[in-house]
């Protein structure tokens, strides 16, 4: 059970500087038969920083949302001139053809397999989005590293090159069936990896009891929404919930990591902003959700 697992993991995998091998290492620890919520659960209890804990979460909602997915290290393209906005991309797939440019994929440097939203319909049409699966390394993919950011710098982004790579369409619509549903999907399973690396500092360092417990409280309920469908309006409105209780927990964690090593402050100083990049997005899905719901 994850949850033993979990409570009693002392150790944590070294980060190295190649995020392929720290993801093997991680596997090879997990055994390749986890879910997407243990391998974002478990992983960021073993990782030795948010990065690495994101990361962790950021695999485990891949698989979430393509359970066939190879168990190498992936990443999503989605976005292009910073929207995701499916009138605003310019990809396109011809046959079983890309062309186009993603201009920030997380981790695509160390990726195996790249997850592509790509256009589809004819001239003047609305909007189509096909997913499709391209691989690092084949002919007319290439990818351009791009500087580190000052959040997470240990995971890196780089723009993604398509010209006439050769790809997999996946079933189903490219936004309904994956892009929009991934944005939960990933919120869920970062969150759920950052709270799990969150409580191993806390058995590292002593922190207060209560503070543990309240990060266990978040963590199962992050093992709830995982049971939903991400597309439900229930699933959005539980989500937010979790989160909340998350945010609650901003005043305790300030000052438990004020309490302890320097370096371990400024660390958590770095990244701790990581989960409010998608809070406007989040606040959206909490707002249609509840008129969904009639709760608003």
């Amino acid at each position: 059970m994850y949850w033993q697992r979990l409570l009693e993991t002392r150790e944590r995998l070294p980060a190295v500087p190649a995020l392929d091998d720290w993801y093997a290492a991680l596997l090879a620890q997990l055994g390749k038969g986890v879910s997407p919520f243990e391998l974002a659960l478990l992983g960021g209890r073993l990782a030795a920083t948010p990065g690495l804990a994101f990361l962790a979460g950021y695999q485990g909602a891949l698989r979430a949302l393509w359970p066939s997915a190879p168990w190498s290290l992936g990443a999503l393209c989605v976005t292009e001139n910073k929207t995701v906005r499916p009138a605003d991309m310019h990809t396109r797939l011809d046959g079983l053809t890309l062309h186009g440019r993603k201009d920030f994929v997380t981790a695509a440097e160390a990726a195996d397999w790249l997850l592509v939203a790509a256009r589809t319909e004819m001239n003047g049409g609305a909007p189509q989005l096909a997913l499709c699966v391209a691989y690092s390394g084949a002919p007319g993919v290439r990818i351009e590293p791009l500087p580190a950011l000052p959040l997470m710098p240990d995971i890196g982004h780089a723009r993604l090159h398509l010209d006439g790579a050769q790809c997999e369409r996946l079933a189903g619509d490219g936004w309904d069936a994956y892009v929009k549903p991934f944005r939960t999907l990933e919120d869920l399973h970062v969150l759920s990896a950052i709270g799990a690396w969150l409580y191993g500092i806390g058995q590292e360092h002593g922190w207060p009891q209560e503070l543990r417990l309240r990060l266990l409280g978040v963590l199962s309920g992050c093992a709830e929404v995982a049971r939903q469908s991400a597309t439900a309006p229930a699933s959005h409105l539980l989500l937010a919930g979790v989160f909340a209780q998350f945010g609650a927990l901003k005043a305790e964690l300030t000052a438990a990591f004020a309490a302890g090593p320097l370096e371990l402050a400024a660390l958590w100083q770095r990244d701790c902003n990581l989960l409010e990049i998608a809070r406007g997005p989040r606040a959206k899905r909490l707002e249609n959700a509840l008129a969904a719901l009639a709760l608003a």
